[in-house]
């Protein structure tokens, strides 16, 4: 093929609609380390005692719907991003739980009454620590996962992306809002791993899912990049970031 055909596919892929955080189409051309800890098995941990759970930014309801067999009756979700909306409601609401349109970037409250969950978990998503405590009875617990601000900062580099697009997001900070929210920490974890990227057509399909990674990219305006990354080939893994954080409100 090619490079304007090369340039074309990859547009392609770049123009394909995207739903849902379901990063198993890529296969073994995608592969990452995994922090130390476990995020669902933490999760099971936390419901064990919950009668009433919120799961802030649900994407396409796929974590979530891995833990239904531990959820109570009483479980509720939200979703920012428009186009996961109808997928999470397709995927939980037959679970009876419901998906509210919600964004704590845009939305300044969060759509529920105070103390009104036992448990507020939130992977990948933006929140308010205020709101998350507001919405917690004394004693429930939040647990969040989240993605470093300078993760795949390297990626970013190499593709003339710039600084990367949150760099406010970190744990310190998050913790120290946690702790000003009235929460107190009793985990706080951080970690940093590799990303392996097959090819261009991955690098693509990825970006296309995580537009945010690399700031303004476009296959138009990066494609004499693409395509000498192509010829030469990926590096051989991009540097990954998260950390973990749990709180408690007090009784």
């Amino acid at each position: 093929m090619d490079d304007s055909g090369l340039v074309a596919h990859w547009q392609e892929i770049w123009d394909e609609p995207v739903s849902g955080w379901d990063f198993s189409r890529f296969g073994e051309r995608l592969r990452g380390d995994e922090p130390p800890w476990s995020y669902v098995s933490l999760t099971r941990e936390a419901l064990h005692d919950a009668t009433s759970v919120l799961d802030v930014g649900t994407g396409g309801g796929e974590v979530l719907l891995s833990l239904a067999d531990a959820l109570p009756d009483d479980t509720v979700a939200t979703e920012g991003w428009a186009p996961n909306l109808p997928v999470a409601r397709r995927a939980l609401t037959p679970r009876g739980i419901d998906v509210v349109a919600y964004d704590a970037v845009r939305d300044a409250v969060m759509p529920f009454p105070d103390a009104r969950f036992d448990l507020v978990l939130d992977r990948h998503e933006a929140y308010d620590a205020g709101e998350a405590a507001r919405v917690l009875r004394p004693g429930g617990t939040f647990l969040t996962q989240q993605v470093d601000g300078r993760d795949l900062a390297d990626l970013s580099d190499l593709l003339g992306g710039g600084p990367t697009a949150y760099p406010q997001v970190t744990l310190d900070r998050f913790r120290a809002e946690a702790e000003d929210a009235g929460l107190g920490v009793d985990l706080a974890e951080d970690w940093s791993g590799e990303l392996r990227i097959a090819d261009v057509d991955t690098l693509v399909g990825y970006l296309a899912m995580t537009p945010w990674t690399v700031e303004g990219f476009t296959v138009e305006s990066r494609a004499d990049t693409l395509l000498r990354l192509h010829r030469e080939g990926l590096p051989p893994a991009f540097t990954q970031r998260r950390f973990v954080l749990r709180a408690r409100m007090h009784a």
